[in-house]
């Protein structure tokens, strides 16, 4: 204990502190590099400092940074955004360098880092680092831990990466507005040893919710439940990427949750073991082995699998975080006979259409005329028809010949023959339905009601 005081007590004292930056140390600042691209972009290799294995941030992209005397300088700008949440909708947030989220920040354990965060936002903000360790004067809550950084000034945060593990990073300043906004991002520490933890693929994304109403591009901050777009990396289906690996392929997925829900997320195909939380890496001898992991809120998770040839879902369980747009007020009408009240309804209102009657997967289909820039509840079209999915859903592609560092999508999967599901056309067996025990009768059927009340008899 003792140990980990005198690190906080020295590390505060070496720190810059999170405080402005002067005007002659703003003209020494460190590029702020900006990515606007809503596809996965590979992570090129570290170009000095401690070597290390990066991840592939699904829809994103990692921030370069600058060696100045031994210490990695990043350059953070907080800003308004315009995130592409999948062809055909766009989305006016708040983010970091041009994306939202902002750029994953990957270090190594033992790095020391000095990180500048310019504010290009109407308002102030600050920078918190999600479950990292280090001195009280850089955790980023405005008005407890440092000034909050007004809009045109430029902060400084500086520490030391104490322990591997996957983090986030965002404001603890408005939050309610700043994170449903979109402010938030992954910063990923790689330990000291890249052969320790190391894997073929490695992939991460956070969680995000949105209400943007139809024919809007502005999310509804005050929204507490009733969210219409479940995003990963702010991206809904078909927009999220697919995760691209070679068979048998050691394959991790890192996820973080932003959102105001706990989110079970499930992967079809070969089972999993959860090998990460928010407190580190989970030791072999006690991690568990699961197909569908429950991320709460503000937790991370880190999964890993080995990887087996074909197309797997990976998806939240909430059947309604895989749809777009999701309307909640709409009544169930399946089983009621709706076609002569659609004609009727149609000559008062042309191109009125009768859905629900029968279940909705006929949405998928539909071509319905749309607010602009709104997307459709499902969309997606796969190798044998609509997919019927939106939101926080994407597809795990594994195949023979991929190669290192190729991410790129492979197309459909080519099942082997006699190996996908088909219609039977053979003789249909006989359906015997037994008969029921008893009827109805009116003594079953009977209400009593409350005693006392004989007037209302």
């Amino acid at each position: 204990m003792s140990q980990r005081r005198d690190f906080f007590r020295a590390a505060g004292a070496l720190a810059l502190g999170a405080t402005a930056v002067s005007r002659v140390g703003a003209a020494s600042l460190p590029e702020a590099v900006v990515q606007t691209s809503p596809t996965t972009q590979p992570p090129p290799a570290p170009p000095n400092g401690r070597p290390f294995n990066p991840v592939v941030t699904l829809n994103g992209w990692s921030l370069p940074w600058r060696m100045k005397d031994g210490v990695k300088e990043f350059h953070l700008v907080a800003e308004p955004v315009v995130r592409e949440l999948a062809p055909g909708m766009t989305a006016r947030l708040w983010g970091y360098n041009g994306s939202s989220p902002g750029p994953t920040i990957e270090v190594v354990e033992g790095d020391r880092v000095r990180i500048f965060v310019t504010n290009k936002l109407p308002e102030h903000t600050t920078a918190h680092w999600h479950g990292v360790q280090l001195p009280s004067g850089m955790d980023g809550v405005g008005g407890l831990t440092q000034p909050h950084i007004p809009p045109g000034k430029t902060f400084v945060y500086e520490f030391t990466l104490q322990r591997p593990g996957t983090h986030m990073y965002h404001p603890h300043a408005d939050e309610m507005v700043q994170i449903a906004m979109g402010m938030m991002g992954l910063l990923i520490v790689h330990p000291k040893d890249p052969r320790q933890h190391r894997v073929d693929r490695d992939f991460a994304f956070l969680l995000g919710a949105y209400d943007i109403e139809p024919g809007s591009a502005t999310p509804r901050v005050s929204e507490m439940t009733n969210f219409n777009l479940w995003t990963w990396n702010s991206r809904v289906f078909p927009g999220i990427d697919p995760l691209v690996a070679r068979t048998g392929d050691r394959v991790r997925i890192r996820v973080g949750n932003l959102t105001m829900t706990n989110h079970p997320i499930h992967m079809h195909g070969p089972s999993f073991e959860v090998t990460g939380t928010d407190g580190g890496w989970v030791p072999k001898a006690a991690r568990w082995p699961e197909v569908t992991t429950d991320i709460a809120v503000g937790q991370m998770r880190a999964i890993e699998f080995d990887a087996i040839a074909g197309d797997w879902s990976i998806h939240c369980h909430k059947s309604h975080h895989t749809m777009n747009a999701m309307g909640h007020q709409v009544p169930n009408l399946i089983g009621t006979d709706m076609r002569g009240l659609g004609q009727r309804i149609g000559r008062l209102i042309p191109g009125y259409m009768v859905m629900g009657d029968t279940g909705m997967a006929g949405m998928s289909e539909m071509d319905m005329e749309l607010p602009e820039n709104t997307l459709p509840m499902m969309m997606g079209q796969g190798p044998f028809g609509p997919l019927e999915m939106g939101g926080m859903f994407s597809v795990v592609k594994v195949r023979d010949g991929i190669k290192p560092g190729d991410y790129r999508d492979p197309g459909w999967y080519r099942h082997p023959e006699g190996t996908v599901a088909h219609e039977y056309t053979g003789e249909q067996p006989t359906v015997n339905r037994a008969a029921p025990t008893s009827s109805p009768s009116e003594a079953t059927m009977s209400v009593r009601k409350p005693g006392g009340h004989h007037h209302e008899h």
